[in-house]
């Protein structure tokens, strides 16, 4: 895993840049003209001649220096009137706001020679399945905070027990997704079909109707939660998170059928439930949701900070069946990004494969270790 140092603030560079300056919003939700606008790259603000870098980073926000003096990214509509906004165009430091854009990217290393299979997303590139499977066994180990992502495909293309495994045996700290998902994963439990189709992906008489009826049955239960306590669900996803003490979001759309009783669906009260989650993730896999993958992609930084003051990338995985949904993740700003052209179905098997493969591997080496030490 790549890990960055900061910047050396004391080169002339920047010891002898300028503090950021602040202007007051002028109103509730308004920023004052000229505001800086994040990105999710490593950003430091010069406060009182020292070098900071703000707290909960995420793009298409504003630098907020609050009554306490710390340092925030706030959403606009978050700011309050009053409240100390960082003002500046520039990147580079001479207005007393850096970007680490090169450091942390790489900028301007290309040798600019002709290359086959230079794009960055492919369904013929190789997909890395061990890499991914040694970094989440990884962030699990070290208490870290992996977000999955997922859309309702995942469900249908029979990815289900594979995301169960995985919430299951802790690599799942919390899960985004929509209304659909938590649909038909709790049709599945109730009438063993998702939107009327058997896992054999046969069409049954009156199954267009069953994920209005597995609806209803939570509903009248109150919430998902009380569904598994009486009964009503007993297997899948939303079953593991409950059993597990998984935290889920599950934000609404203007299609959806119900909803389900535990839905935000107001999309603001939806973002800063996802962005709750967001500012704490570790790492992230997005599979099957263009929507919910760029919401999710737009609220996280490109780095983890570390506690030694080192960054290191925020690991993301979107994985899609098409190109393009990959790529429109890595164009709206999520650089870090890995892509995986693939179906859900595929990549939940394999990478539980994988995972399941390191856990083996990492048993055998303590074993063969714990054995070593007790006959030294």
């Amino acid at each position: 895993m790549t890990t960055f140092s900061r910047p050396d603030f004391s080169l002339p560079v920047f010891a002898n840049s300028p503090d950021a300056q602040f202007t007051a919003a002028p109103s509730d939700g308004v920023l004052p003209e000229g505001f800086f606008s994040t990105t999710n790259l490593p950003t430091y603000v010069r406060v009182n001649g020292i070098w900071r870098m703000p707290r909960e980073p995420r793009m298409d926000s504003a630098l907020v220096l609050d009554a306490a003096n710390e340092l925030w990214v706030r959403e606009a509509r978050r700011v309050r009137s009053g409240e100390r906004v960082a003002i500046g165009m520039a990147e580079d430091g001479r207005e007393g706001i850096y970007v680490d854009v090169a450091g942390f990217l790489g900028l301007g290393q290309s040798d600019g020679e002709f290359k086959f299979m230079a794009s960055e997303v492919s369904r013929e590139k190789p997909i890395d399945y061990g890499l991914m499977a040694r970094i989440l066994v990884d962030e699990r180990d070290r208490g870290g905070y992996p977000v999955w992502v997922a859309g309702p495909a995942l469900v249908h293309s029979r990815a289900r027990n594979d995301l169960v495994w995985f919430i299951q045996h802790g690599f799942v700290a919390a899960l985004l997704a929509g209304n659909a998902v938590a649909v038909h994963d709790i049709e599945a439990s109730i009438f063993g079909t998702t939107l009327g189709m058997t896992g054999q992906g046969e069409s049954t008489q009156g199954g267009h109707g069953l994920h209005m009826r597995a609806i209803n049955r939570v509903r009248a239960a109150g919430s998902i939660a009380a569904a598994v306590e009486n009964g009503t669900i007993t297997d899948g996803i939303m079953h593991a998170c409950i059993m597990r003490g998984v935290p889920f979001v599950l934000t609404g759309s203007i299609r959806d059928d119900g909803p389900l009783p535990d839905v935000v669906t107001d999309a603001l009260a939806g973002q800063d439930a996802m962005r709750a989650h967001a500012v704490k993730a570790t790492m992230a896999i997005l599979i099957a949701t263009a929507l919910h993958a760029i919401a999710t992609g737009n609220m996280l930084p490109a780095f983890v900070s570390e506690a030694d003051g080192t960054l290191r990338e925020l690991s993301t995985i979107c994985v899609d069946s098409l190109e393009f949904v990959v790529s429109k993740l890595k164009d709206r700003g999520t650089h870090q990004a890995f892509g995986v052209v693939t179906n859900a179905q595929d990549f939940m098997h394999i990478l539980r494969m994988y995972v399941e493969r390191e856990l083996d591997q990492r048993r055998a080496l303590d074993a063969a270790t714990s054995t070593a030490a007790a006959a030294g």
